[in-house]
């Protein structure tokens, strides 16, 4: 079973604070929204600025840094994008103290935050890629895909219950601490990390940027696999403030019936993630995306046909629950096929372009999302985008072309040149 796979005291310390830092945000999920709403008393139209405008720019602002990231020890760069993300969030507290919180530190906030957690992710994954052998990837990819889910089933209903005990601002606390506690534990993890080699000492070229989406598009395995992801996760993720509408507003669904349709299936996910390396076994990494792929989709349309009542609540937890299912099943698989064939050198821009491409693609889709519900109404642009994601199955590889696992490139210095500092 994969939970019984020991893959060492390193591994271990990272997995653990990235248990803690996920259980953090958890807590803190949605907290700078809620925080505009109930102490700035924020219209819509800043909320939605700082739900979608910061991330975006946050991924801007990670553009630059991804060959900073790559050209440096891997754990140095985690813990400093830990002690940024604490810093920035920590702000929040002490200004609301103060007396002295605005809406402009809110967004300055989510958009530092964003931008770390993008370098923190690269770094992560280039680090992971180092520290655990090629034949448990997949395992360490299955057990942050587990803890993922788990956190976001706890933390969000607990969250709530402390910020209605404790005031508006105690589970932003929690996720700053999350952060600080993130990078104590990486600090712990001992053993020397080489460091990346560079071939000559000019700067870091102009396009050295767009490396990552240049091994992205270039590789006939990853540009399929990445254009799915893109839009899969963007029509999903644009579907969710449609459905809060829809349950909230036209449906009458209670609040907490509401938290009770996203928490409990995100369960789900302890299963898919459990079964991610026997399935890969038994049928073959090339099976699981084409098969669980389409199956993350296929589910989204059936959110256009919910009801009220109790019937209705049974039906989004269903809904969810499968696509839940098949999302962390597939997802520990597509990250260890995209580190396998990714060359060490360009692991923390390919990560970046990645998260970058991903962030926009929800911003956009959601956008339009919110302004075709505004004309149309939510039943109606959920309607849409089930529809539309039932055609991304078309961009995933017909050909068996993830089967096999390719030698990273030689590096060549005209392709790969840095400045390591």
């Amino acid at each position: 079973m994969v939970g019984r796979r020991r893959l060492g005291r390193r591994f271990g310390w990272l997995w653990a604070s990235y248990a803690v830092s996920a259980y953090g945000s958890g807590l803190g999920f949605g907290a700078l929204p809620l925080i505009a709403v109930l102490v700035l008393h924020a219209g819509p139209a800043e909320v939605s600025a700082l739900s979608a405008v910061g991330p975006a720019m946050g991924a801007l602002i990670a553009v630059p840094l991804a060959p900073w990231v790559e050209f440096r020890r891997k754990r140095p760069v985690m813990i400093m994008m830990d002690l940024v993300r604490f810093a920035a969030m920590a702000t929040i507290p002490l200004a609301y103290a103060l007396g002295w919180l605005g809406f402009v530190q809110l967004l300055v906030v989510s958009v530092v935050v964003a931008a770390a957690k993008i370098a923190f992710n690269a770094a992560s994954g280039a680090y992971l890629k180092t520290l655990v052998r090629p034949d448990d990837l997949l395992v360490a990819n299955a057990r942050f895909e587990s803890t993922n889910w788990s956190s976001i089933a706890v933390g969000p209903p607990l969250g709530g219950a402390a910020i209605g005990l404790f005031g508006p601002v105690i589970t932003v606390v929690a996720d700053a601490l999350s952060y600080l506690l993130s990078a104590l534990g990486i600090t712990a993890i001992r053993g020397q990390e080489e460091a990346p080699r560079t071939t000559d000492r000019t700067p870091v070229r102009a396009g050295a940027l767009l490396d990552g989406w240049r091994h992205l598009m270039g590789h006939p395995g990853l540009r399929p696999l990445y254009l799915n992801q893109v839009l899969v996760s963007g029509l999903i993720m644009a579907t969710e403030p449609l459905l809060a509408v829809l349950l909230l507003r036209g449906l009458g669904f209670p609040p907490w019936q509401y938290a009770l349709a996203f928490a409990a299936p995100c369960l789900g996910g302890l299963i898919g993630s459990r079964l991610a390396r026997r399935v890969v076994a038994r049928f073959g990494r090339h099976r699981v995306f084409r098969t669980v792929g389409p199956l993350r989709a296929v589910w989204l349309i059936g959110l256009s046909f919910v009801g009220p009542g109790v019937v209705g609540l049974v039906t989004v937890m269903a809904i969810e629950l499968a696509i839940i299912i098949n999302m962390s099943l597939y997802s520990p698989v597509l990250a260890t096929y995209r580190l396998e064939h990714t060359p060490k050198h360009l692991v923390a821009r390919t990560l970046t372009a990645w998260s970058i491409g991903q962030q926009a693609s929800i911003a956009v889709l959601t956008a339009l999302a919110g302004l075709l519900a505004g004309i149309t109404g939510p039943r109606t642009a959920l309607t849409v985008a089930g529809l539309l994601i039932l055609a991304t199955p078309l961009l995933l590889p017909r050909q068996d072309q993830t089967s096999q696992h390719e030698p990273e490139p030689s590096r060549s210095p005209s392709r790969d040149t840095a400045t390591h500092h």
